[in-house]
């Protein structure tokens, strides 16, 4: 499809809106399978039934614009989803629900640029109850983004930095360590001096 005018791109970004949500349905059960923390594992499975609900809004956007519900496929939105399914292989047990906040991170701001094109291309060709629907589902988007920095904030990030903190000195941090002088040595040193 050549995009001619306005209301060619407004279609083309509802068409690759909608083939996104329906990969995004693929993908939340697995990244709740995966979270470690029960809060975040909830969080995709709420988001994933909020998805569902975006989805069926965009057919109603169809429907009120005589157009059939059919999805182009959207390759940004599959690139983000197989770049989070290499962070599930990759990632170990103490960062993968950080890994997770930051794969679903993505989607998220992926699609409020999404929505925010389609709802701002919607109020120009004066779809206003389009345009509305679109904005119910940017703010739904927002909030999800928000709820996962504050899961991030709280556990996620926590726990991956705890494993860190375990892990022994790397290199780089020994020499640092390694410039002060021992407290053994020190001492030896004062005893010295005072019996000068």
């Amino acid at each position: 499809m050549s995009l001619e005018n306005l209301n060619d791109l407004f279609e083309q970004e509802l068409k690759d809106i909608y083939n996104g949500e329906s990969q995004i349905i693929k993908a939340l059960p697995k990244l709740a399978r995966a979270a470690q923390d029960a809060d975040l594992r909830a969080a995709f499975e709420d988001h994933l039934e909020e998805t569902k609900v975006h989805k069926q809004r965009i057919e109603q956007i169809f429907d009120m614009l005589g157009l059939p519900a059919k999805g182009k496929t959207c390759e940004g939105m599959k690139g983000i989803i197989e770049e989070g399914d290499e962070v599930l292989d990759e990632a170990g047990e103490s960062v993968m629900d950080a890994a997770l906040i930051g794969a679903a991170q993505r989607v998220e701001h992926y699609e409020i640029a999404s929505y925010g094109c389609a709802r701002t291309y919607a109020r120009a060709l004066g779809h206003e109850e389009a345009a509305d629907l679109l904005q119910e589902t940017l703010d739904e988007e927002k909030a999800a983004d928000v709820k996962l920095t504050e899961l991030a904030m709280t556990c996620a990030n926590r726990t991956a930095k705890a494993a860190d903190d375990d892990e022994p000195e790397e290199v780089g941090t020994k020499a640092k360590t390694a410039s002060k002088p021992p407290a053994r040595a020190a001492r030896r040193r004062d005893r010295a001096e005072a019996t000068r």
